[in-house]
Formats: structure tokens, C-alpha cells, sequence
């Protein structure tokens, strides 16, 4: 593709060289240059892109997009000693052949340019993003698996992976950088996905790496106390979470949950059809738990009748807005109801390992004290006279005044509570619990106890455990990592669960 037809509508503020020359690739990381690409300067919070972009023209790269001229020139002045005395100038030096395009800002920029370049793929689909603190993964990807079982094509993006049809690609992030995002939608497209699903973090919108893309339906779930560490402050959180919904075009839908304070809020001002979904009051599409067990909930959804394997009120909730997104994207209301009915838990969302001693051990990936609370409800609900024993810990270098409340959900709702590590990262696992430490009530600490090592932790929680009781290791969930003094090893929950009951007496 032409770099011209790449760079249009990027926000340049000056271009220096060619334009009609052909691009092979653009990238963002300049161990990705090739010959002939396109290398896009992007300041982050803890690298600046300007600082590669010698590297990525001894990769190749032919067109360099920046924002910050001084950096440009500092990076050129490293070809020669001419272009030295050039940078202290404050002039750019020359650099045969290179093609320098300024913009006022690289992220923004690099998500219309990948958009361009990939020939805007989200409009000849049909695009869902799933935003909130709490249920994204668990919407997008039943979503996916639904319109997937009835033999539609689609592509999922997601917390735990990436698919496009049935081929599978791990992900690092919630919301990939902009470049992966469109080059997953131009497969998709090609490979004849007709839809895809999204989660969208809030991370993931104020650094525009969802900007330029064509989204159908927007979904709000919730809004609760996390990545505080990151916004700084709720309303901050509360402003990234409502960009999606700002950035809608009057064809697509804005569907909200109303039982949350924050959902007349995110579509304030917002140009798309706002439909409205809710459990306790009045809206478009309504949903009541007419009877739960541990096998399942009973819901009554528009007035009709259907039964889910899902159990847990905020599952009701992302059952209702997967029947929402079904209604709104043209689905009977009865084949959406067969839909929710097959559904299964998505991985690392209340996944159950069921073992000796009439042990029920459920891996979650509640990690924020809204969701904490939500999923031991849940399994306080279904099994009100068993035993219930809570193993967390919080993540490192993340927000630390969510630790405390942590510890007051699982001393509200457990019999008996283990504080451990999660992804303690650059932090002191035993500062973290410290840190937990102090949510907890006397009476709460007395049966709590402390293991630092998440391994030991779960070993002594099922060991330990009352005949018959329900175990959960919160904070994992799909996770098959942790991340402790910086390192990342290999840290899968559930084999860890199995070696532990295969370590059981058999007569237990």
C-alpha cells in the first residue's frame, strides 16, 4: 500500500519526503522494521518509541511517524557525525531516502494508520465491544461461543485469547495495540468471520487503541473499583470507560445496564439507539432469578422461561445482555433463549474441579473486591450449609487501597480464609499481605491464614478443608503464570488442584 493512502487522515502536521512510495508492514516495536515499513513513535508510560527509531531504520523502516522532533533528530544524529552538529541545531538532518511524517499524536495516529492499512476492516464486519470493570470476558466470550455453536463464523478478542473462526492466539493484554487489532479483523474478514466480540478495557480506550473502528454495540456491564493505579482517580476511570460509547455512530446500539449507577452516565451525549437491560428495574429488556442451585439459575428473561448452567446473579446479568446483543443483532427470541440455555462457563470463570472428600474447588478470576463479592455470593447461595474457604491475594504494583477491601469481602462471606500471592510482580509478596492484612477484623484474622507461596497455599486450603466444603482460589482464573520479583513462571491452578487430590488417600 502506498504510504500516503496509509497516513490519510493521521493528524499530520508536516511531511518531509516521499509519500507515494509502497509500505510492506507497519510496527510500533522496532524489532518488528522490515525493509520498506512504516515505524510509528509512540511515547508510553514506561518506554518512548522515539528512542527506537535508529534501530527499527537499521531494520528497514523507509517512513517514520513521531511527534516529538527533538527525539527525531537525537535518533538521526546517531548515522554521522555531521548529523550531530544537525541535531544541536534543532534542524532535522538528512537521512537518504527516509520519509518523516509529525503528528500530533502517535497513538491516535497509529490507530488510523493501521486501520488504513489493513483497508478498515471493522466495517465489513459486524463488531461488539463489551466494556465495564466485571464481566467482559465472561460477555464477549459466550457470545462467541453461542453464535459459534450455531455455525456462525466469528472472531473473539479477549482476556484470554484471541480467535479468529476456531484458530486460537494467545494474548498479552485485554485490548491489543491497534496494529494487532486490525491485522486480527482483516483475518477475520478474509476468513469469513461475520461477526467479532471485544472486550474493551479502559486502559486500552484512553490510549486510543480502539480509535477508527466501526463498533455495532457497545456494551456497559459495570463500573467498580479498579485500575485505580492507572486512572488515578474513579471519575478518571469512569471518563476512558465512557470513550467507547462517545465515539458511536447513530447506526449502532448503546446497551447499558441500569441497575448500575454509572450506566445513564456512559451514554450521556451519545450519538447511537441507547437500549437498556436490567434485573431490579425498569427497562428495555428485563431478567429475574426465578430459583438457583449449584447446578444452574432459573431466569425469566422478557417473560420467558430458560434455565443456564451458569450460577450467580452476576452471571444473570451477562446472561441478559448476551440475550440483548442476540435481540439487537437480529436473533428470534427463541433461538436466543436455546442460545443461553448451552451456554457454558467461559475459562477461569467459576470453573469447578470436583475431588475427594466431597471437595468443590472453583477457580475465578474475581480480582477487584466488586467481583470478589459477587462470586463468593454466588457460591454462598447455592450451597448456603457448606463450608466456604476463600484463598486470594492482590496483584503488585497495582492499585493498593483495594487490598483492604479484599480482605473485608472474603472475612464477610468465608468460614475460612487463606491471604496468598497473586502476581506480586516488582512488589513483596509479604508487604502485600500486609497490606491485606489490614481489612480484616480481629475476629476475621483469627481464621485467616497467611502463605506467601500460592502453591503451598492451595495445598494447605484443600488438605485442610472441611468434608464437603467449597473452595475458591480467586485472582487467576485463565492465568497459567505468575509473576513474582519480576519473573514469570509457569502457574497453572488446576494442575496444582489435580496433583493435590491425586496425592489424597483414596479412602478420603
Amino acid at each position: 500500500m502506498l504510504l500516503q493512502d496509509i497516513i490519510r487522515d493521521c493528524g499530520s502536521t508536516g511531511v518531509e519526503g516521499r509519500t507515494d512510495r509502497s509500505i510492506s508492514s507497519i510496527c510500533c516495536d522496532s524489532r518488528k522494521a522490515v525493509p520498506s515499513s512504516l515505524f510509528i513513535a509512540v511515547k508510553g508510560k514506561a518506554s518512548d518509541g522515539h528512542r527506537y527509531i535508529a534501530s527499527a531504520i537499521r531494520g528497514g523502516a523507509v517512513a517514520i511517524m513521531y511527534e516529538d522532533r527533538d527525539a527525531l533528530c537525537s535518533e538521526l544524529a546517531k548515522f554521522s557525525p555531521e548529523n550531530d552538529l544537525q541535531a544541536k541545531s534543532g534542524t532535522v538532518p538528512a537521512v537518504d531516502s527516509l520519509t518523516l511524517i509529525r503528528v500530533g499524536s502517535s497513538r491516535h495516529a497509529m490507530a488510523i494508520a493501521a486501520r488504513n492499512f489493513y483497508g478498515d476492516p471493522s466495517s465489513e464486519l459486524t463488531l461488539v465491544g463489551v466494556t465495564g470493570t466485571n464481566g467482559k470476558t465472561t460477555t464477549a466470550t459466550l457470545l462467541y461461543n453461542m453464535y459459534m455453536d450455531r455455525g456462525i463464523e466469528c472472531g473473539l478478542l479477549s482476556t484470554i485469547a484471541n480467535y479468529v473462526g476456531k484458530e486460537m492466539t494467545e494474548t498479552l493484554n485485554t485490548t491489543s495495540d491497534p496494529i494487532t487489532i486490525n491485522a486480527l479483523l482483516r483475518k477475520m474478514v478474509d476468513g469469513g468471520c461475520r461477526y467479532c466480540f471485544m472486550e474493551v478495557s479502559s486502559i486500552g480506550l484512553e490510549q486510543e487503541r480502539v480509535s477508527g473502528l466501526h463498533f455495532k454495540v457497545a456494551i456497559f456491564t459495570n463500573l467498580t473499583h479498579d485500575h485505580l493505579d492507572y486512572h488515578g482517580t474513579f471519575a478518571e476511570y469512569l471518563r476512558c470507560k465512557k470513550l467507547l460509547f462517545d465515539n458511536l455512530g447513530k447506526d449502532s446500539f448503546a446497551l447499558v445496564n441500569m441497575d448500575d449507577r454509572n450506566g445513564q452516565v456512559m451514554v450521556q451525549n451519545c450519538a447511537a439507539t441507547v437500549v437498556t437491560y436490567s434485573l431490579r428495574s425498569l427497562a428495555d429488556h428485563t431478567c429475574r432469578v426465578i430459583e438457583e442451585s449449584v447446578d444452574g439459575m432459573q431466569l425469566r428473561i422478557d417473560g420467558k422461561e430458560v434455565w443456564t448452567t451458569l450460577i450467580g446473579q452476576h452471571n444473570a446479568y451477562n446472561l441478559l445482555s448476551i440475550y440483548c446483543t442476540a435481540i439487537l443483532l437480529g436473533m428470534e427470541q427463541q433461538q436466543a433463549l436455546v442460545g443461553l440455555s448451552k451456554l457454558q462457563s467461559a475459562r477461569g470463570r467459576l470453573e469447578t474441579i470436583h475431588g475427594k472428600k466431597e471437595l468443590s474447588v472453583v477457580i475465578d478470576y474475581a480480582h477487584t473486591p466488586d467481583a470478589l463479592e459477587n462470586v463468593l455470593k454466588a457460591l454462598r447461595g447455592t450451597a448456603p450449609r457448606s463450608p466456604l474457604v476463600c484463598l486470594f491475594g492482590c496483584g503488585g504494583d497495582r492499585d493498593r487501597s483495594k487490598r483492604p477491601e479484599m480482605a473485608a469481602v472474603s472475612e464477610k462471606y468465608s468460614d475460612i480464609i487463606v491471604v496468598t500471592s497473586d502476581n506480586s510482580r516488582s512488589e513483596k509478596t509479604e508487604d502485600i499481605m500486609e497490606d491485606i492484612r489490614g481489612g480484616f477484623t480481629p475476629r476475621g484474622e483469627a481464621r485467616t491464614l497467611f502463605i506467601s507461596d500460592r502453591k503451598q497455599a492451595i495445598r494447605t486450603a484443600i488438605l485442610t478443608a472441611p468434608r464437603g466444603a467449597t473452595i475458591l482460589l480467586a485472582g487467576k482464573g485463565h492465568e497459567t503464570y505468575q509473576i513474582i520479583d519480576g519473573e514469570k513462571k509457569h502457574f497453572d491452578e488446576r494442575e496444582i488442584v489435580q496433583e493435590v487430590f491425586d496425592s489424597m488417600d483414596p479412602q478420603q
